[in-house]
């Protein structure tokens, strides 16, 4: 009986404690922190962005260098011409000796290689990293690349190449580029991109010139941060800048590294520092005193249901249980003081079920001494105990409801601070950014492979659709169409078209309208050459795997991420979906349709802070893309993260409200509903056994279940229950009897 009532009373001062520490702690500061939080995603994000372009870059130098198709006749100038002919942003190639790091051909600028050990480099089996090196006060990009040839012994009469004589041997492909363009969104946002000590090696902005460009001290900052963390992780931060007027600088730094492993960017050292003049908050928000209302009004009605279940239950309870006790010692026991015991009154205490089994204790007293005989008891009136748990679980739920839903409940209108806002806007656009990037790098892989089918065999062209289908992860299915729509030649999985037709030119599209996957397409031209044997087909595609596009969308802290057609159904997802179903909620759908701009134009991003069945959210939609092939398709990317995700003083406070009400009534009916089950529901079950026993009722054994106070109640009454059984035998045969000590104690080992 007392573990329930004190459990009640300490869980509820508990959750009193946890309201005061939780809600006391919630404070609007001058920056919130979900504005550095989001600077610190927009960081990461640009800084995946730069990655990506460094991996892709590698990995097509390394592409192409594999796919050459190197003969015994190939000479350096050749290969080197070949190899770069189709790359417009190459400043300087070279081909060297890998074995002595001897120059073999060279085109465009000087190729930087002070510094650059190329014995050292290319001796490994692996990949040959990228190098970051200095070229005219400039830092570039050297991507490396082995190209296999037939082995070739070089005259040391004649400058040439005759018949190999040796086995296969390399050379080594050098391409000396730029660092890839950064992209920024958002109104007055800066983005570099730092070495290892700081040094702006690329700047780029987004409308007006921000004020954080001025802030000298925040690249070292952040390339300290991140020489901290380590040169191989993908690590990121905040910081706060200087202030200017209301306004106040905050920066987010990111390491350009990999974090899945080892990776093409892990020893460059570069790192993306974005930042961003935001206006600072003025009103105040404190909730240490509503939380010291709300725990004290807690701990007052835990006390007040501790002390009425003390004073109605707990002490009534006691009092039947010594009452019990001593009847029963005054019918088994023999000796003048046990006979005593019965001649002292049975007190009467409590209501409902513990008055019903006082008065039938009494009743039984009373037939033990032989003053009256078996008597029926009224029916019980009026509520019992459990009427009394019941208002128990009322009186906290006065105090919780409102805690849950109606007390610290945020205006999403005005809850979220309009930078927040930005910042989902701008991740957005970043990841339209990206996914576009993702299909346009799809479509132009498929362009080249395209131009390299015409004059093949129908083998040969086998052959190249494989190999691109090995090299190139994103595609699921590779297929030419002849003129009348008919697949002529397949490599891959079955393809999900329902759409037959021939398109002209390239781009990309969907190639059907319904079922349970959406086909993403990546198509080209295959052109005719004069003089060589016709292509099998007139347009290549190239399906595109929609879990590699799914794959695309996830960011931290940016929340589900859809990817949507011109009629706002959804293609791909970050999380569960159907193929072409709407939107999860309407407001996501308007908020859709307001980014699309006139007939022909691409659109504007937009954002807004909505309230959804699931909650209060930040979500914003973006165009996929301005221009290039996705650019008249008319699709839109929409973002939605929780605001329980974000760190708003607003929002924490309606969390921690809702989460100490929860708690409270939660933990408040758990204990009620323990002090129910063993001991107000044991208790109705004794009153009905005592009340048949003080009506005569002498066969029904009484079993104690529980060895609590309860039991011992039932134990007592089994003992005068059979002590009744035995005189009224003694009556009808003409003697008086009492029970056997051996009968009282079977009855008290059972």
């Amino acid at each position: 009986m007392r573990p329930p009532i004190a459990a009640l009373v300490v869980l509820l001062l508990v959750v009193a404690a946890l309201t005061v520490i939780g809600l006391g702690g919630v404070h609007a500061e001058r920056v919130p922190q979900a504005v550095l939080n989001g600077e610190q995603q927009i960081a990461a994000d640009t800084a995946q962005s730069v990655r990506t372009a460094i991996d892709v870059e590698a990995s097509t130098v390394r592409r192409t260098a594999n796919a050459y198709p190197a003969t015994s006749a190939s000479t350096p100038t050749t290969a080197l011409q070949a190899l770069t002919s189709a790359r417009k942003a190459v400043l300087g190639k070279a081909l060297l000796d890998p074995r002595t790091g001897k120059l073999l051909a060279a085109g465009g600028r000087p190729v930087p290689l002070a510094g650059v050990d190329v014995v050292q480099a290319a001796s490994g089996h692996g990949a040959v990293p990228p190098r970051l090196v200095t070229s005219g006060g400039t830092r570039q990009l050297l991507y490396f690349a082995r190209v296999t040839l037939p082995a070739l012994q070089e005259d040391a009469n004649q400058d040439q190449f005759q018949a190999p004589s040796r086995p296969d041997r390399q050379w080594l492909l050098v391409v000396c580029e730029t660092l890839p363009a950064l992209t920024t969104y958002g109104d007055g946002r800066s983005a570099e991109v730092l070495d290892a000590r700081g040094t702006a090696l690329a700047t780029t902005s987004d409308g007006a010139a921000s004020p954080a460009v001025t802030d000298s001290g925040l690249p070292a900052a952040a390339a300290r941060a991140a020489n901290g963390s380590g040169r191989d992780t993908d690590a990121s931060g905040s910081m706060l800048g200087a202030a200017t007027g209301s306004r106040r600088t905050v920066a987010g730094w990111a390491q350009v590294a990999s974090a899945t492993g080892p990776g093409d960017t892990d020893n460059l050292g570069l790192v993306v520092l974005t930042s961003r003049a935001v206006p600072t908050t003025t009103a105040a928000a404190d909730y240490s005193r509503f939380a010291l209302e709300a725990a004290g009004a807690l701990a007052g009605l835990a006390l007040l249901l501790g002390l009425v279940l003390h004073f109605f239950v707990q002490r009534p309870l006691l009092r039947l249980y010594l009452s019990a006790g001593r009847l029963a010692r005054g019918a088994t026991e023999d000796g003048p003081g046990a006979f005593e015991e019965l001649f002292r009154p049975v007190p009467v205490h409590g209501f409902g079920e513990l008055a019903r089994i006082g008065r039938a204790l009494e009743s039984l007293r009373l037939q033990l001494l032989g003053e009256s005989g078996p008597q029926e008891l009224p029916a019980r009136r009026g509520p019992g105990y459990r009427a009394l748990a019941v208002v128990g679980v009322v009186v906290v739920a006065c105090w919780a409801v409102p805690m849950i839903f109606m007390l610290n409940r945020a205006d999403t209108a005005t809850a979220v601070p309009v930078p927040v806002l930005a910042d989902q806007q701008a991740r957005t656009q970043v990841a339209a950014n990206r996914i576009r990037q993702s299909l346009d790098q799809s479509y132009t892989d498929l362009s080249d492979v395209a131009a390299g089918l015409p004059g093949r065999s129908r083998a040969a062209q086998t052959e190249v659709l494989r190999h691109t289908l090995a090299d190139h992860k994103q595609y699921r299915s590779l297929y030419l169409l002849d003129r009348s729509g008919g697949i002529t030649l397949r490599v891959g999985d079955t393809p999900l078209r329902t759409l037959v037709h021939v398109p002209d030119g390239g781009g990309i599209t969907t190639v059907n309208t319904s079922g349970r996957i959406p086909a993403i397409a990546a198509y080209a031209q295959v052109r005719a050459v004069k003089g060589k044997a016709p292509a099998a087909g007139v347009v290549l595609f190239g399906e595109i795997d929609v879990k590699a596009l799914n794959s695309v969308l996830p960011r931290p802290k940016l929340g589900s991420v859809w990817v949507t057609n011109d009629e706002n159904k959804v293609l791909a997802a970050s999380v569960g979906y159907r193929a072409f179903q709407s939107l999860p909620d309407s407001g996501l759908t308007r908020l859709a349709r307001a980014t699309q701009g006139a007939p022909g134009a691409a659109g504007t991003a937009t954002s807004a802070a909505l309230r959804t069945s699931s909650g209060a959210s930040v979500d914003a939609a973006a165009p996929l893309a301005q221009s290039g092939p996705t650019a008249r398709l008319g699709w839109h990317v929409v973002t939605a993260e929780p605001a329980a995700a974000l760190q708003i003083p607003a929002v924490q406070a309606e969390q921690r409200t809702m989460l100490a009400g929860i708690l409270g009534l939660t933990l408040g009916a758990a204990c009620l509903g323990w002090l129910h089950v063993v001991v107000i529901r044991p208790l109705r079950a004794v009153a009905v056994l005592v009340e048949r026993l003080a009506g005569g009722d002498r066969r029904t054994v009484l079993h104690p279940v529980n060895h609590d106070e309860v039991g011992s109640v039932t134990r007592s009454l089994e003992l005068m229950r059979q002590a009744l059984a035995e005189r009224d035998r003694a009556a009808r045969s003409g003697h008086t009897a009492r029970p056997s000590r051996s009968l009282r104690e079977q009855t008290l080992q059972r």
